[in-house]
């Protein structure tokens, strides 16, 4: 499979590249900064110098083509401020799935966040973020274009994997590895029976190829 990933420099984004690339996928990844390019390139991963919060639908879609599948991984961060909640969890992730549909790339996979809301109340800047991640989950499940799956994982943490899971629409809340989660999304993009699934993370008994099939009822 041909992958792209959205956030290519992004902690879970290069855990999963590694996977990918390992199991021999090719694998891209849309960066903002060519100086995070050989981070990717040591990861197995193409590296597409790209801004989602500048680019037209166009110069995105002309990345996508020929791909089998789009996992959008890109997040604005901790240290940033409300604006870029609305430009990057929100507005570049509705990019991305706007290009996917353009460029005919069907499997579409959106890392989220537990608690994602439109109707999130509150002001603070995890509130707003919970708003946007949410106005995005919302915006790609009602493209029909698109065999999307939404993940939610719970709080991420950088412990070692353990391969354990939960994976379920609703698991209450829970910390997770990050290396959990890629081996989770690698699982995801190659599994299109959960496509129309949003879908909570935390870690769990199970085994994460074992937790997909779960979910994708096999």
């Amino acid at each position: 499979m041909r992958i792209v990933i959205a956030g290519g420099h992004g902690q879970i984004a290069l855990r999963l590249e590694r996977l990918l690339a390992a199991r021999g996928d090719e694998v891209a990844g849309i960066i903002r900064k060519a100086e995070q390019a050989d981070d990717l390139r040591e990861a197995g991963a193409e590296p597409v110098v790209l801004d989602l919060e500048s680019a037209s639908v166009d110069e995105v879609a002309e990345r996508l083509r020929g791909a089998d599948a789009a996992v959008f991984a890109a997040g604005a961060g901790p240290g940033s401020g409300v604006a870029r909640k609305d430009t990057v969890d929100k507005a570049a992730a509705i990019l991305f799935a706007d290009a996917a549909v353009q460029a005919g790339v069907r499997r579409f996979v959106i890392v989220s966040s537990m608690g994602a809301d439109p109707r999130h109340q509150g002001d603070e800047i995890f509130d707003v973020y919970l708003r946007a991640k949410g106005e995005a989950d919302a915006y790609v499940r009602g493209l029909h274009a698109l065999d999307w799956t939404v993940l939610r994982p719970g709080q991420l943490t950088d412990d070692a994997g353990t391969g354990l899971v939960r994976l379920e629409a609703r698991t209450g809340r829970g910390p997770i590895p990050r290396d959990d989660v890629a081996a989770v999304l690698a699982e995801l993009v190659d599994t299109s029976a959960t496509a129309g699934l949003t879908l909570e993370l935390i870690s769990g008994p199970t085994p994460v190829s074992v937790a997909v099939k779960s979910v994708a009822g096999n």
